[in-house]
Parts: C-alpha cells; sequence; structure tokens
C-alpha cells in the first residue's frame, strides 16, 4: 500500500481524489490491518493515511449533501440548485 504524499509545499495531493477513489484506498487500508500482522510502526502509517483518506471522504459527502439540500423544484417541476443564503444556515 502506498502512502499518501506531499509536495514540497506540503499540501496534500489527496484532496484531489475523487470520492470513490479515496473510499476504494480506505477500504484497502483496512482490509490490510485486518489480514495482516503487521508492526506497530506500520500499523500507525496506516492508520494515519486511512484518517486522512477518511477526512476526504467526508468533506466530499458533506459537499455532495449542501447541494442536494440546495436543490429545489420550480414551477415546472425541474430539479435547480438554488443559491446558498446566510439565511439558511442552521445554528
Amino acid at each position: 500500500m502506498s502512502k499518501i504524499a506531499t509536495n514540497a509545499k506540503g499540501a496534500d495531493p489527496a484532496g484531489d481524489l475523487a470520492f470513490e477513489e479515496a473510499l476504494r484506498k480506505l477500504e484497502a487500508i483496512v482490509e490490510g490491518m485486518e489480514a495482516e500482522d503487521l508492526p506497530l510502526e506500520t500499523l500507525l502509517a496506516r492508520f494515519e493515511e486511512g484518517s486522512k483518506l477518511a477526512r476526504i471522504c467526508q468533506a466530499k459527502l458533506s459537499e455532495a449533501e449542501l447541494k442536494v439540500q440546495q436543490l429545489e423544484k420550480n414551477a415546472a417541476g425541474a430539479l435547480t440548485l438554488k443559491p446558498l443564503s446566510v439565511s439558511d444556515d442552521p445554528q
């Protein structure tokens, strides 16, 4: 399993992963951790990588949820994306 690399500025390129790809990588890490007898250092590295992937998946799901919440039917019954206003933000 390859580790998520960072570029020279320290930015995480994994943020550009598609949800499905991040989820596949996360599932592979979990399966590997469950199936293999690995040293603690390797387990910690995989846990860290999995945590990053889980955050990416959660962020992408949150973005999708926001878009779904913004969808509304217009008078003709077609779905349209309405702009999010500050008053729409539940507090």
